[in-house]
């Protein structure tokens, strides 16, 4: 028999005849012609189903790091969404964006205060809000193009999915670079889910993600199979997207990498002198002097003294990869000319100084540069004058060859770009090198959060990654996602470590990109052939009547 619950998603999520003059006047030709799909939950719950799914959503990332809960928070999403009208699924959409980014990027308001984190906030919950009205409107009117369960559970995850990954795809790249933070597979960087990624890449593990809820969902619609053959099928689904094994990244030999982290206050308030970081960054590096190392890692901006302009900073550099004949990359900020600025890396060579160095790609918008200044500044004069340069992006390619071995270089918000990720891998790098600064959040999630991206970028790419922070959390991560080495947060420290090289390039690399697109195009032409169909049966329906 039925449970009480099962009964109640399937008879109010079933397909209705409405009368299709009222359907009309309400969906204003979007959605109106029948059979459509009647909610699910009422408006006033469907609301604080919102509430709640960001709050779930937000719990499956470190540093709760609850992953399943994730998918909870998914479930709820689209749960409230089924049988919406446009207009109710976006403010069920703003609740929903707003209950999970408000929650998520809380940490940016320990130094900056609560405008840039509402503004960002908003923004991101608008394009959520925008992405729910469209999964809405698949939900609602799907039933015109599949008229029987079985063609809709076919059908409806995969364009509902669709249109979730097309959502976060552009997010993460525009505008003015985008901001990729929120993908649901960055809450699984620990879970059976996150070996996906050396398979179909980040944008494909959010596919799958959300793919899962939608199908469990609409096996609970469909009131036609009869409950246990739901059950079977439901399993069935979970177990054969747990049961893919980790892509078994081939390496070829190790590199003995020393990464220093020197706890310095380098956040943007800090009270520390000029050449503090660096200090520190020396001091630490002393400890280790003897140790016989291929490469020494420090942070981003791990010397703030650029060693091109200051002669300490330079016979500091010299004086250590000298004592421990090792090359160096260092983090700092260089000025190749009036105005312009650069984050960059260096790869310092003992007896040489700078052979090679990556400025950053993707600095990050309203902290390393300010769009559009003049206009902001009539708004928020105080928080805008904070960002007293504006950082240029990156031409540069982005490796080093330290002593023939390839180093993919990034800083900081680098490691959440696709694309950065790809041309590494394109340029052969055989290891990544991840230089942060994460003292402008303290001890909030962000860092953890940071470093769960990197975690799953190793995984993605095959290869190993060395994260490593101004004041942590500082890793070495393995090609299957695994921590070789690590130091304490907050700590002075340093690690070392023979890490893994790679060569081959991982499935997850080659197909991320292809999959994304093809999922979107899925997602897109679903809504707009689910669109097409409910204009064209309004029309047929008005006709009708004349």
């Amino acid at each position: 028999m039925k449970t009480q619950l099962d009964r109640a998603i399937a008879s109010a999520g079933s397909w209705q005849v409405e009368p299709t003059k009222t359907t009309a006047r309400r969906d204003r030709g979007l959605i109106s012609a029948t059979p459509t799909a009647a909610p699910v939950l009422p408006l006033w719950l469907a609301f604080l189903t919102a509430a709640a799914a960001g709050i779930a959503l937000d719990t499956g990332f470190p540093d709760k790091g609850i992953w399943p809960v994730t998918f909870l928070g998914i479930a709820l999403v689209l749960l409230s969404l089924v049988g919406r009208r446009p207009w109710s699924a976006f403010a069920i959409g703003l609740v929903a964006g707003f209950s999970f980014w408000g929650v998520h990027i809380s940490w940016l308001t320990l130094y900056l205060g609560p405008i840039p984190w509402l503004a960002l906030s908003i923004l991101e919950t608008l394009f959520f809000a925008l992405g729910a009205v469209t999964i809405a409107v698949v939900y609602r009117g799907a039933g015109r193009l599949w008229q029987t369960p079985r063609s809709r559970l076919v059908m409806v995850p995969v364009i509902v999915a669709g249109l979730w990954t097309a959502r976060e795809a552009v997010t993460a790249v525009w505008p003015e670079g985008g901001f990729s933070w929120g993908r649901v597979v960055f809450s699984q960087s620990e879970s059976p889910y996150g070996v996906l990624a050396g398979w179909i890449g980040f944008s494909g593990v959010s596919f799958v993600m959300v793919w899962l809820m939608a199908f469990v969902i609409e096996l609970a619609r469909a009131r036609s199979v009869p409950i246990g053959r739901r059950g079977l099928w439901a399993m069935t689904a979970i177990v054969a997207t747990l049961a893919v094994p980790a892509w078994a990244a081939p390496t070829v030999g190790t590199s003995r990498i020393a990464a220093v982290q020197g706890n310095t206050d380098a956040s943007l308030f800090s009270q520390r002198a000029a050449g503090d970081v660096l200090s520190d960054q020396t001091a630490e590096t002393l400890k280790i002097v003897a140790e016989k190392v291929d490469m020494v890692v420090w942070p981003e901006n791990g010397s703030d003294l650029d060693p091109a302009r200051s002669t300490l900073a330079a016979n500091q550099l010299n004086y250590l990869s000298e004592k421990m004949q090792a090359p160096f990359i260092v983090g700092t900020i260089t000025n190749p000319s009036s105005n312009t600025y650069f984050n960059t890396s260096l790869l310092w060579q003992p007896g040489v100084g700078t052979v090679d160095h990556y400025d950053k790609r993707h600095p990050v918008p309203f902290a390393e540069y300010m769009p559009a200044r003049a206009l902001f500044r009539a708004i928020v004069p105080d928080l805008v004058d904070l960002v007293t340069r504006d950082y240029s992006k990156g031409t540069t390619d982005t490796v080093f060859d330290v002593n023939g071995i390839i180093a993919g270089i990034s800083i900081c918000f680098d490691i959440t770009d696709d694309a950065v990720a790809r041309d590494m891998i394109d340029d052969g790098a055989q290891v990544i090198l991840a230089q942060t600064n994460n003292a402008d959040f303290g001890k909030t999630d962000e860092n953890v959060q940071q470093l769960a991206i990197a975690r799953l970028r190793a995984i993605e790419t095959g290869r190993s990654v060395v994260n490593i922070s101004t004041v942590g959390t500082s890793q070495i991560i393995g090609p299957d996602g695994a921590t070789i080495a690590s130091i304490a947060p907050y700590e002075a420290g340093s690690m070392i470590a023979d890490v893994p090289l790679a060569t081959v390039t991982s499935p997850g690399t080659l197909l991320a990109s292809g999959v994304e697109l093809l999922v979107s195009l899925l997602g897109a032409a679903g809504f707009f052939l689910v669109l097409v169909t409910g204009r064209s049966a309004a029309r047929a329906a008005k006709l009708s009547k004349k």
